[in-house]
């Protein structure tokens, strides 16, 4: 950025003690602010994973920010992701084929390579036309951005029934413009334009400029974000202006080549730069809300990326997605395992009875997960024969399952005065109620013969995942925008609204269901599905 917007930037810090600023930073005092951001991700999180929180945002930001990292945190996310391809079968997702798109960006950044990651390759199903534009516009965005950032041909997929071209997915965005010049996550192409996904679509047109269609399209982008910027250089995105939103602009200016201090994103002397660093915590972390004080991990780590992208314009470098500069490399090997907070009573459970399984559950969704639990005696047969998958559970039935499947120790309680000690599960009610697992109907009852709701299921899960060490708080805009892609969020009870946006988080329940459901009773290879899912985000498998 030009040296007329350098500013006083570390002496307001200092004078003012606020978190942020509403003037630009010098390359030096940008390049600090980066370095104190890659400090706060690299305490944040500690192990990376395959995911959206803790996972390939903060790689992006990390390889990309030239921030010393230790080269057994790079060694250990990429053995994370050939563990989590290998379990899956290379199939990340079967409808967001922007989790593909997402993970070929970050194993780009540290220098791997995504066709080949346990022997499967990621960049082919990408290849797929109908299936990548199938979840809307992010569909072809992420993949033109993916295959662009290591230059990478578009493999052949003899599975598609349309095979991709860059050609296609350029027309794609180009198709979803809607009249005002931006783009939305609309289907239809309808509504007003969304700064994020106006951003993001912008990105990934950058490098086809000499297109006369991309540029027209680009030019009209542009003035629509202009004109939507608010009066502190920002944005706002489903009418809460944030953090987030003015990220994507920044990187989609950068990816372009314009520079950040360009009259038509200045707005009362604020330029895009001065409004996200009004975010940014003491810590080095990022609020997600114009007026929050507190850190949000989700724009932490896309706030992180925005100061690297910015950084890099600055320093004349390639820019954020352009990555034929990397020089990372990573071996796979794995230093550690298990989360550092699992409750110390939590053990993983070992295969007892490989092999076992019904004949019920040939060719059932949930097969491979209803016979892994099987295998550890985790979970067991209705009968003999038969596992019956579509019966629904009982809560001595849940409670007995999440016990095993935790290796805890059964001890009897006599809480509840409708579980008799006599019973079979009434050691595995009151381990699972002493773990703070499960609750009682009331103070004194628990209800073992009653089944239990998706709602209920994923509230019980969550506090397992917790004993295991996962982290399942979340911030009430993670849990609202993690929920509201589903038709019938509203009908979740606010007591279980974070626990269900855990589990759907965390790929602990599917995203691509259309509806929640939170008050249908679950299934007995639903809670399998789950358990499996939980165990093996938990690494107990």
């Amino acid at each position: 950025m030009k040296k007329r917007v350098i500013c006083l930037l570390l002496a307001i810090v200092f004078m003012l003690g606020i978190c942020g600023t509403a003037m630009a930073a010098s390359e030096n005092e940008l390049s600090a602010l980066v370095d104190g951001s890659a400090k706060y991700m690299l305490n944040a999180v500690k192990e990376l994973q395959f995911g959206t929180i803790g996972g390939e945002w903060a790689v992006l930001g990390l390889a990309r920010s030239g921030y010393s990292v230790p080269q057994e945190y790079w060694d250990n996310y990429y053995a994370a992701v050939e563990e989590y391809v290998k379990a899956c079968g290379g199939v990340l997702h079967k409808k967001k084929y922007t989790e593909y798109s997402r993970l070929v960006v970050a194993l780009t950044a540290i220098g791997a390579d995504p066709s080949n990651v346990a022997g499967y390759d990621l960049l082919k199903p990408l290849g797929d036309f109908d299936k990548t534009i199938w979840q809307g516009i992010n569909g072809p965005i992420w993949a033109l951005i993916a295959f662009d950032s290591g230059n990478y041909d578009i493999p052949v997929n003899a599975e598609a029934k349309t095979q991709a071209t860059r050609q296609m997915y350029i027309d794609e965005i180009l198709s979803c413009q809607l009249n005002d010049g931006g783009w939305n996550l609309s289907l239809d192409g309808t509504g007003r334009a969304d700064p994020d996904v106006t951003g993001m679509a912008l990105q990934a047109l950058a490098k086809y400029q000499d297109q006369p269609a991309v540029k027209a399209a680009t030019d009209t982008a542009l003035s629509c974000l202009s004109e939507m910027q608010d009066a502190n250089g920002g944005y706002a995105s489903w009418a809460t202006t944030n953090s987030e939103s003015v990220v994507q602009v920044i990187v989609a200016l950068c990816e372009l080549g314009i520079e950040l201090d360009d009259e038509r994103f200045v707005k009362n002397g604020y330029t895009l730069l001065d409004n996200l660093l009004s975010y940014r915590q003491k810590d080095g972390s990022f609020a997600h809300t114009a007026n929050g004080k507190s850190t949000d991990q989700m724009a932490s780590e896309q706030g992180f990326y925005g100061i690297v992208a910015a950084l890099r314009a600055e320093q004349g470098k390639n820019s954020l997605y352009r990555m034929s500069d990397c020089n990372i490399s990573v071996t796979g090997i794995v230093v550690d395992k298990g989360f550092v907070n699992r409750h110390a009573d939590v053990k993983k459970t070992e295969v007892v009875a490989a092999g076992k399984t019904f004949d019920d559950i040939s060719g059932h969704e949930n097969q491979a997960a209803i016979e892994a639990l099987i295998a550890r005696e985790i979970i067991n047969g209705m009968t003999d024969y038969s596992y019956e998958p579509d019966k629904t559970m009982t809560r001595a039935q849940f409670a007995t399952i999440v016990v095993k499947s935790l290796g805890l120790t059964p001890k009897s309680s006599d809480v509840f005065t409708d579980v008799p000690a006599k019973e079979w599960y009434a050691p595995y009610v009151g381990t699972a109620y002493a773990y703070g697992i499960v609750n009682g109907r009331t103070d004194t009852t628990f209800e073992p013969t009653g089944t239990i709701n998706r709602q209920e299921a994923a509230a019980m899960v969550a506090r397992a995942a917790k004993l295991c060490g996962m982290d399942t708080a979340m911030e009430n805009n993670e849990i609202r925008d993690m929920l509201a892609q589903f038709g019938d969020y509203k009908k979740v009870s606010d007591w279980a609204k974070e626990s269900m946006a855990f589990c759907y988080s965390e790929d602990i329940l599917d995203q691509s269901d259309l509806d929640i459901e939170p008050g249908r009773m679950i299934l007995r290879c639903e809670i399998a599905q789950m358990l499996y899912n939980m165990l093996d985000k938990a690494k107990l498998l």
